[in-house]
């Protein structure tokens, strides 16, 4: 797939826009190359310097802690993945085919585009399924909720339920069926990578495995 995009992040999590200069971006791209390779916990700014050859105080000067960094890399994915959502779902009319072509997206590598600064789709969507709970599990979460930072999650949530409804118009929860959605494709990828036993995956159907189910579950749910 041939494309490049760009979004808007909200500009209460940065201080400044990495997106305005060359070495913002490069602060993001080598800061999802660094995460992915030793993991969030052990990522530090401090490290992110020697990978760009900056100084720690460079980075600081874009985001106030690491926390703030990991969530911005998480809104630019929300925001990618409803913009890949969209640009699927065009041409397709049929809502329960919109729902499994969801799911595929949900559950699969995401497709790559070009760009020489564009961020790597496969570390992205490991750092997703990985990562992506450890921006919204802190103790602060509701302060942090004030300033909108999930706004695109958000976003994302409401678009598959809006298509959950045009589904089954009489189900009475899509928005926690389409939260559901998201975060179990992220569970149970990490459990089949992870502690397999934790789930019902078979050498046969490893790499379809979690689209399989969620299929399953949500059409059971949506009857």
């Amino acid at each position: 797939m041939d494309f490049q995009v760009k979004f808007t992040v909200n500009d209460k999590i940065f201080l400044k826009d990495p997106e305005n200069s060359v070495l913002g971006r490069q602060i993001i791209k080598n800061a999802i190359d660094l995460i992915y390779r030793i993991g969030f916990e052990s990522f530090t700014f401090k490290k992110l310097a020697i990978e760009i050859n900056t100084t720690e105080a460079t980075i600081y000067r874009y985001f106030e802690n690491k926390h703030r960094l990991l969530l911005y890399i998480l809104n630019w994915y929300w925001s990618y993945m409803s913009f890949l959502i969209m640009f699927k779902l065009q041409n397709i009319e049929d809502n329960k085919s919109k729902l499994e072509t969801i799911i595929h997206l949900l559950t699969h590598e995401l497709p790559e585009s070009s760009g020489t600064l564009d961020y790597n789709k496969k570390y992205l969507n490991h750092i997703v399924i990985a990562e992506s709970s450890k921006v919204y599990l802190v103790k602060d979460i509701q302060e942090i909720n004030k300033d909108e930072v999930f706004k695109p999650y958000k976003e994302l949530c409401l678009m598959i339920a809006q298509i959950i409804t045009s589904y089954n118009p009489s189900y009475k929860y899509p928005r926690s069926l389409s939260s559901t959605l998201i975060e179990t494709s992220h569970y149970e990828q990490f459990f089949i990578h992870n502690l397999p036993r934790l789930t019902d995956v078979s050498p046969e159907n490893r790499n379809e495995f979690t689209a399989m189910f969620l299929n399953d579950l949500v059409f059971k749910a949506l009857l």
